[in-house]
């Protein structure tokens, strides 16, 4: 029977799977491509010989930790002695058809880095999550594309990781809540591990602030709860989101808890975790980025910066100064030298500005408001702790903001601001 071929002329490709945990797989080279596939292989458990004249420093590294043996010479016949598997790296065409050729007599599959035309195997383009492995390679060798081939590969793994692509019976539907932070506003920001919980879930309940439009990528079945649609004031709602979430994993549902920020950042999500605790519900945490470290960077400010801040503080700016439940030391607070960044501060940022100054902060202190942070609406408001109130007002300023005190905004804008008092680092 003939055998077919391809355009190319080639045969096509059979795939297969190695076990080669303790048997000896042969590599000859020891540059950037024995490299990438070395620690590939002692992942499966090979038995990893290698000859070269000369290694990379991460390959001098895996010998050092005893990973692989490493034969300090040129390549000579015998290695091939006791070989399952080779690889020829090497860029000397003329070693690589030697290594490929005496491999062919013994019947030993080999791998050439310089010709995947003349090899008798070749590395697919391999990713692995949750126990499965993903080998994309084309249907023959004239078909062999690793660019494409590695692309098509990430973008399979992405999707399982991210749980846009399994089939709906695969997916873990153990009752139980996981609090899913949605990081600062931007969908892109959610964490691969949230988007995935989302992606799992029977249940989405979620906050007003919980980038919204992941909500449309979700499975058709995914029954979502608009919490900032429920009735009644604010200590209300919390125990009523508390209820639902509580009752659906009771109910045999896997409930994502989605909230935007960090859960526990000026967040209520322990609330939710005592509540599913004293319920006797599994709950699990996946955390956000925290909206007061990365709004700011997104918007080039550095909440930190070597001789100019040794201290942060992150204050809910939620109560104004002098009410009976706020916890905060606005004095104590005042008389730091570092940066403050203020949450959920807009509407009683006048009078914190005022107690600032008042407790030793300079008027001249830089001062950036940043709204809807990680957002296509951001902006950036430069003001000073002396300007501030007025500032909001004329910039029209309104929630979701972060605001940043100190010296970092003028490091961040020094075109807007007199040059920073150095300190020593």
């Amino acid at each position: 029977m003939d055998t077919p071929h391809d355009e190319h002329g080639d045969p096509p490709i059979y795939p297969v799977g190695l076990r080669l945990a303790g048997r000896k797989v042969l590599v000859v080279g020891g540059g950037n491509v024995a490299q990438r596939r070395v620690p590939t292989l002692i992942a499966a458990g090979a038995d990893v010989h290698l000859v070269s004249p000369e290694v990379t420093p991460a390959i001098e590294g895996l010998v050092g930790s005893g990973e692989v043996r490493w034969l300090e010479r040129g390549f000579e016949d015998e290695d091939l002695e006791g070989a399952w598997y080779v690889m020829a790296a090497t860029d000397d065409h003329e070693v690589n058809e030697r290594v490929s050729e005496l491999a062919e007599e013994r019947r030993v599959f080999c791998v050439r880095a310089d010709d995947a035309y003349a090899a008798t195997a070749f590395t697919p383009a391999v990713g692995r999550h949750a126990g499965d492995t993903i080998a994309v390679m084309g249907s023959s060798a004239g078909e062999r594309d690793p660019r494409r081939h590695a692309s098509l590969r990430d973008e399979i793994v992405t999707a399982m990781r991210e749980g846009a692509l399994a089939t709906r019976h695969h997916r873990d539907h153990g009752p139980g809540v996981v609090l899913v932070g949605g990081g600062p506003g931007d969908p892109e920001l959610i964490s691969v591990a949230g988007r995935k919980a989302l992606m799992e879930a029977d249940i989405v309940v979620a906050d007003r602030l919980a980038p919204r439009e992941l909500l449309a990528e979700l499975p058709a079945d995914t029954e979502i709860v608009d919490v900032a649609k429920l009735p009644r004031g604010r200590s209300a709602q919390q125990d009523r989101i508390n209820e639902v979430i509580v009752e659906a994993a009771k109910a045999g549902k896997r409930v994502a808890r989605f909230k935007g920020g960090d859960n526990f950042v000026f967040g209520r999500g322990y609330e939710e975790v005592i509540a599913c605790q004293e319920a006797g519900v599994p709950v699990t945490v996946i955390p956000g980025i925290s909206s007061p470290l990365a709004v700011p960077a997104v918007a080039g400010i550095p909440v930190t910066h070597r001789g100019i801040t040794h201290d942060l503080t992150i204050v809910s700016g939620h109560l104004p100064p002098g009410h009976p439940e706020s916890l905060v030391q606005w004095g104590a607070l005042a008389s730091l030298r570092g940066t403050i960044v203020l949450m959920m501060a807009v509407e009683n940022a006048p009078l914190i500005a005022e107690v600032l100054l008042r407790g030793g902060r300079d008027a001249r202190t830089p001062v950036a408001v940043i709204c809807d942070g990680t957002m296509p609406t951001e902006r950036t408001v430069l003001s000073t702790l002396g300007d501030l109130a007025d500032d909001l007002v004329t910039h029209d300023v309104h929630p979701p903001a972060i605001i940043v005190v100190g010296e970092v905004v003028a490091i961040a804008r020094p075109d807007d601001y007199p040059a920073p008092e150095q300190h020593r680092a």
